[in-house]
């Protein structure tokens, strides 16, 4: 099988490169990139490899292999056959939906927030990437139905455990930060663990599945 036609290698300094494999939220882009990552971390010459939603950032040791040489290798996985979804670890994240932002993302949407609620928990979320703060987790795809810019005026301080959706995405914030989602509803679940390694609890490949919890 050829690799994607959308397949892209740039160098990051004299002993990094990062594959582009597309630049879109897909479960299918990010399953390529995960097995990627799980292939070449165990080749001696590569030193650390790093997925991200449609993409591996690759450092390796240029005393045992070439940019040139690594490109192959990558060419040669990539034409491999797709492999199966990664069957991370499921997350059950209990939410109050009354975030701040509930009634006005609903009326936006066209929805009731009932329906709103329900559409936010049927899925089941692949978690994309960790990044932005500690333990912050880009989960995916989000129904179509739900999908907000994010907001024009984004808040200074969002509450830790926030839980909030934006673009084709949805996630808790872990730690009070600014923040630009919209805030439907909070969790109790600490995303967070500073004293663990690693300190997320969410790891790229999970998977999450919020439910509807009673206020507190």
């Amino acid at each position: 099988m050829p690799a994607p036609r959308s397949l892209r290698i740039d160098p990051l300094g004299d002993s990094a490169l990062l594959v582009e494999i597309g630049r879109r939220v897909d479960t299918a882009l990010n399953t390529r990139a995960l097995a990627l990552a799980e292939a070449l971390r165990k080749r001696r010459d590569v030193r650390e490899a790093v997925p991200g939603y449609a993409s591996v950032a690759v450092h390796y040791d240029p005393e045992q292999v070439t940019y040139r040489g690594l490109c192959g290798v990558i060419q040669r996985l990539m034409e491999a056959k797709p492999p199966p979804a990664p069957y991370g670890r499921l997350h059950r994240i209990p939410v109050v939906y009354d975030g701040p932002d509930l009634e006005a993302s609903a009326t936006e949407l066209g929805l009731s927030v009932e329906t709103l609620v329900r559409l936010h928990t049927e899925p089941t979320y692949r978690c994309f990437m960790i990044g932005f703060a500690p333990g912050w987790a880009y989960l995916g795809p989000l129904p179509e139905e739900l999908r907000l810019p994010r907001r024009s005026v984004p808040r200074t301080h969002v509450p830790a455990g926030s839980v909030a959706i934006a673009g084709a995405q949805t996630g808790v914030y872990p730690l009070p930060t600014p923040g630009g989602w919209h805030l439907i509803g909070r969790t109790s679940m600490r995303l967070f663990l500073p004293s663990s390694d690693p300190p997320s609890l969410l790891r790229t490949g999970d998977r999450v599945k919020f439910f509807a919890a009673r206020l507190s």
